[in-house]
């Protein structure tokens, strides 16, 4: 597994978009709006999956850790 590389209150920022996108996206696709629901949906997953295993691939590629240690 990768080293962590996310932590503090980007962990915090990155579960509250996910969130936030979830809803965007669960409102968008009722309203029929498949293209921007599903960009929101996906965004939602990515920002999830980030706060979850407390990893970022583009924080690795540019050299960046908000872990506190």
């Amino acid at each position: 597994m990768a080293e962590k590389n996310v932590g503090g209150r980007d962990r915090l920022a990155r579960a509250l978009l996910a969130v936030l996108l979830t809803v965007v996206a669960i409102s968008t696709l009722r309203k029929g709006k498949s293209k921007t629901g599903l960009l929101a949906l996906v965004g939602a997953l990515g920002f999830g999956f980030n706060a979850t295993t407390c990893f970022c691939g583009l924080n690795q590629a540019l050299g960046i850790d908000t872990t506190d240690g």
